[in-house]
């Protein structure tokens, strides 16, 4: 039998309830509705004894990491991060993303798991090429679902260079079990190539389908001799100069922006086949993997730029970013 419905009177039995609304809530799990039930008020009226609970100070909430984990979980460095450039999550790592193969299996462990969380058996899910993307890939158990995985930069170059592409998205499409769809296509062309492979009817789907993905993956690259786009023998040492002199500090698929994220003009811009900054920019989720201190100002340019809505990185490079982004 339902007890008759009475609101809260003098001043100690209104503490007194608010007090047993909130140790319901919080402490016994209780619903608004069995709280409403047990102390004989309405549900809405039980909704206000607990917030206001909270609102005068009567709860206190602590969430404590197990001892042994201390070092290893860092939410208050993550929720700094998120205020300071506007991130939807940040995720950092216990390991040192110093670039080596120890380091990148580390980025693509907690990338892997923050992507399955993300993606939508729906969505198309964009990823350029690179070493943290390939481990991505590599750690990236069952369990998510897509509906088409498509790579978003040209790779094929004049050199025999292994970037990982072919396996990274044969990965990805197996253990997310989506179409993929590869982008048949040099990185950089001739003004003239270019437009030419975004009139071709495969070239120009695979890239309206990267530049409309519900989710990116993209790590970012410097602007120096140690650069996979080096390497690659993609840009040369006047290239490298040119964008040097611009400003530029990094580079997403082949787009080159500087410090303040704003992009770089340089005689790449037409020459570049891949998804451009802003639909980076547009997209709903871009995950941003990277770290150690050569890519700090690469992703300090992508943060500033608004490239990426969740970064995973490392902790003295979260610090380090914290620290310039105050000034």
């Amino acid at each position: 039998m339902t007890s008759p419905q009475r609101t809260p009177g003098e001043p100690g039995h209104d503490l007194r309830l608010l007090v047993r609304a909130a140790t319901m809530y919080h402490l016994e799990g209780l619903t608004q509705a069995q709280i409403a039930e047990r102390l004989g008020v309405s549900r809405p009226t039980a909704g206000r004894l607990v917030a206001r609970a909270r609102a005068q100070g009567l709860v206190t909430v602590t969430v404590a990491a197990p001892a042994h984990l201390a070092d290893s979980i860092h939410p208050d460095l993550e929720r700094d991060l998120e205020a300071a450039f506007g991130l939807t999550e940040a995720l950092i790592i216990a390991e040192d993303a110093d670039g080596t193969p120890s380091g990148d299996a580390a980025l693509g462990r907690a990338g892997a798991s923050l992507l399955a969380r993300r993606l939508q058996p729906t969505d198309t899910f964009g990823f350029t090429w690179g070493p943290e993307q390939v481990a991505v890939a590599d750690a990236l158990g069952g369990g998510a679902a897509c509906a088409r995985v498509v790579q978003m930069d040209g790779s094929m170059t004049s050199v025999e260079y292994h970037t990982g592409v072919d396996h990274a998205l044969g990965r990805f499409s197996e253990r997310l079990g989506a179409r993929p769809v590869r982008l048949v296509a040099p990185l950089f062309a001739d003004p003239d190539t270019v437009r030419a492979l975004e009139r071709d009817s495969i070239v120009s789907q695979a890239l309206a389908a990267a530049r409309s993905a519900e989710v990116m993956l993209f790590g970012v690259g410097s602007v120096s001799t140690s650069t996979t786009l080096f390497e690659g023998a993609y840009i040369d040492t006047e290239v490298l100069g040119e964008l040097q002199e611009l400003g530029a500090v990094g580079e997403i698929g082949g787009r080159f922006y500087g410090l303040d994220g704003a992009p770089v003009a340089s005689s790449l811009v037409e020459r570049t086949v891949s998804v451009p900054l802003e639909d980076i920019r547009r997209c709903p989720t871009a995950i941003l993997t990277s770290g150690g201190e050569h890519r700090r100002e690469s992703i300090l340019g992508a943060l500033r730029g608004g490239f990426a809505t969740t970064l995973v990185t490392d902790r003295p490079t979260a610090q380090w970013l914290l620290a310039e982004q105050k000034g």
